[in-house]
């Protein structure tokens, strides 16, 4: 087993890359991880992945110490990492780069991106959907830690709220639409809505968002002002889980649930993250929103163990 405080997790503190980062790097490592955030400085945060004179000074603090002392192993994810992953690789460590880094695969011993990106080559590793830390252990941490929903009526339906994205349009119509399906799929089947809002969720959608499900059975959870995130807590308790379609983490990562698992009108996206929820539907993952919500069997989307399992291997 590799010693955590050898394996690293290098980001620019986004949220979706330091949680694909920090997942893999802890299950490489099998118990958590170091983290290294990024403070990217011009002019090298501008042209990132490649190289400019002086690129060492590009970081920050933080980087620099990691460089005074690279770790064995070093897991980047983004833009900005995948400079980062380039320089600790020049100190000796083994580097694994998450994302399609836009130059040539060449300058890291592994890249891991979606198999929707569609970068082949020996050292790429192809995942379908994004890397998460969402397994059966982190499920059973979030049973416990949210275990007041247990008593909720069944079946509960965790409802995960996007916005819209460059490819994907999803506005206040598109989920009044929504709303209504489910409301059809609530007053049949009765149960509870668990509703969860995202940090690109506009303004007027949260605001829609908690007017319709504040104060029923189950919650709606909006921003900060309702408290801690219960997002954990939904995806560990779903009977069933409804999800907006522009985001491939959150569909990725309640996949990794056993929960079945539909989306809101997938034909609504465009571009490559399309081609991740067609091979979902035609695997039977997911399945496209409709009133009735009818039950299917699914088997856990976790690509993170698997991607670590490889990288073990490839790196011996």
């Amino acid at each position: 087993m590799i010693d955590y405080l050898q394996s690293w997790a290098i980001s620019d503190g986004r949220a979706g890359n330091a949680r694909q980062a920090t997942a893999l790097a802890s299950a490489l490592s099998g118990d958590g991880c170091g983290s290294c955030l990024l403070s990217p400085r011009a002019p090298w945060r501008w042209l990132a992945p490649r190289r400019l004179p002086g690129s060492a000074d590009a970081f920050g603090d933080d980087f620099a110490r990691l460089l005074a002392a690279p770790p064995r192993i070093a897991v980047g994810c983004g833009r900005q990492a995948a400079l980062a992953t380039r320089l600790v690789r020049e100190r000796g460590s083994r580097v694994v780069q998450v994302l399609d880094p836009r130059i040539d695969p060449a300058h890291w011993d592994l890249v891991v991106a979606p198999l929707h990106d569609g970068l082949s080559g020996t050292n790429v590793i192809a995942t379908l959907g994004s890397l998460h830390p969402v397994d059966d252990a982190w499920l059973a941490r979030a049973r416990a830690q949210f275990a007041a929903f247990q008593s909720l009526p069944r079946p509960r339906t965790a409802l995960l709220v996007g916005g819209g994205s460059a490819h994907a349009r999803f506005d206040l119509a598109a989920f009044e639409a929504l709303a209504s399906r489910l409301d059809a799929a609530m007053a049949r089947d009765g149960g509870c809505v668990l509703a969860t809002a995202s940090r690109r969720t506009p303004a007027d959608i949260r605001r829609a968002l908690r007017d319709r499900y504040h104060g029923a059975a189950g919650l709606a959870w909006c921003d900060e002002a309702d408290g801690p995130n219960p997002y954990p807590g939904l995806l560990a308790w779903a009977d069933r889980i409804v999800c907006t379609p522009d985001s491939v983490n959150m569909v990725s990562e309640a996949c990794a649930t056993r929960a079945p698992v539909f989306v809101f009108e997938p034909g609504r996206v465009r571009g490559r993250p399309r081609g991740f929820l067609d091979a979902l539907l035609a695997s039977g993952r997911i399945r496209e929103m409709d009133a009735a919500l009818a039950p299917f069997e699914v088997e856990p989307l976790r690509e993170t163990a698997r991607v670590a399992a490889e990288i073990r291997r490839r790196f011996g």
